[in-house]
């Protein structure tokens, strides 16, 4: 279970540190980093659901 929180932690760090690079740029993101930006959202929702219906600690 660790693994997968260490995980999530990783994806939010990493969109964040995207959306900083966006910010201090002051310009539009890119397409590809708002791709990036917009993956890692719906991998870290995927990933905050199945650990809050506990469907991955049995794995």
């Amino acid at each position: 279970m660790e693994d997968y929180k260490s995980l999530l932690d990783r994806m939010k760090a990493a969109q964040i540190d995207l959306f900083a690079a966006a910010a201090r740029a002051q310009t539009l993101p890119s397409d590809g980093a708002l791709r990036k930006i917009a993956d890692l959202e719906i991998a870290i929702g995927a990933l905050e659901h199945l650990l809050d219906d506990g469907a991955l600690a049995a794995r």
